[in-house]
């Protein structure tokens, strides 16, 4: 089958406002003086689709969208960076959130919820015209996209997904969470992360299941074995962990997608990460193919993969 894309990206296209607060949590006051409030394009499906594009990979992202001035700065911001966007009509308006970032990077997101109607949903066929000439689909867990995994499943695509701070039990998270081929996941709320892992592996097709904690790393498991991937030093101030999360997916299947070891692509998650966590919450920049070759290259003693690298990768297979 020809390609046309790499990484075909469905949902989590929004508007973030970013607020930088004096601490988190914030005490009840009246009022604050902070010292930045700035509203920019840019959340999950966003910065994936920024992630893979800035490490070379062939990047369509595909979403509702309202025909507002915050539908203008993602289009703008698809347009600025060469990545092809499908737009489909979102009638509540383009989705949004407030960040409250504190000074060690620590955020808190309020999402609004109003805008999504029961009824949205992204076009079968067009959903299905796209992942023919696709190699992997990465899925936002927006409501439209679930609607969207059998189409992409019947059309043969690899799946990835991020399921971002799920609890381990809450339902509408499963569906992503057994469609896909690699699942990503924070163990923020997890109160048993291996357990959590193994039973998406268990029950749905994972064939790689990611944990990721911040600085403490992350979690792998492939087939029966977990393994511990340590957090590589960020290459300057850690200033913001918004986006950090989606670096990580974007490093990760980089080389996922290029035939590397699965520990090997753990690595470039990690370094990607920590790029991420040195940029300001109103930028959306991402880190190179060039730069990450050469920050991984940097750190081929990390524990974790010292000697393990040249293992066969999983690519496409």
């Amino acid at each position: 089958m020809s390609t046309e894309t790499d990484v075909l990206v469905l949902g989590g296209a929004g508007v973030d406002t970013i607020v930088y607060v004096p601490r988190l949590p914030l005490p009840f006051s009246d009022s604050y003086l902070v010292p930045g409030i700035e509203t920019r394009a840019g959340q999950t499906g966003d910065f994936v689709a920024l992630g893979v594009s800035a490490l070379g990979l062939r990047t369509h992202h595909i979403d509702m969208i309202g025909d507002d001035h915050a539908g203008d700065l993602v289009r703008a911001l698809h347009r600025d960076r060469g990545i092809a966007l499908t737009e489909v009509p979102l009638p509540g308006g383009t989705k949004r959130a407030v960040n409250l970032v504190g000074p060690d990077g620590r955020r808190l997101s309020l999402y609004d919820n109003s805008r999504s109607r029961e009824e949205d949903r992204l076009p079968p066929a067009t959903v299905a015209a796209l992942a023919s000439v696709s190699r992997h689909a990465h899925v936002s867990i927006t409501h439209p996209c679930a609607f969207a995994l059998p189409v992409l499943r019947e059309a043969g695509v690899t799946i990835s997904t991020d399921l971002h701070d799920w609890d381990g039990t809450e339902p509408y998270h499963e569906p992503f969470a057994h469609e896909a081929d690699i699942v990503f996941l924070s163990a923020t709320a997890l109160a048993d992360p291996e357990r959590t892992m193994r039973r998406i592996a268990e029950r749905g097709r994972a064939r790689a299941v990611v944990a990721t904690a911040g600085a403490e790393g992350a979690q792998l498991l492939l087939g029966d074995e977990l393994t511990h991937l340590p957090a590589v030093p960020p290459p300057g101030p850690v200033v913001d962990s918004n986006g950090a999360g989606d670096a990580f997916a974007a490093g990760f299947l980089f080389g996922w997608l290029s035939g590397e070891a699965p520990l090997r692509c753990g690595l470039y998650g990690a370094v990607a990460g920590a790029h991420a966590c040195t940029v300001p919450s109103t930028r959306t920049d991402s880190i190179g193919r060039d730069d990450l070759l050469a920050r991984a290259a940097e750190l081929e003693s990390w524990p974790a993969v010292a000697g393990r690298t040249s293992a066969p990768g999983s690519g496409d297979a």
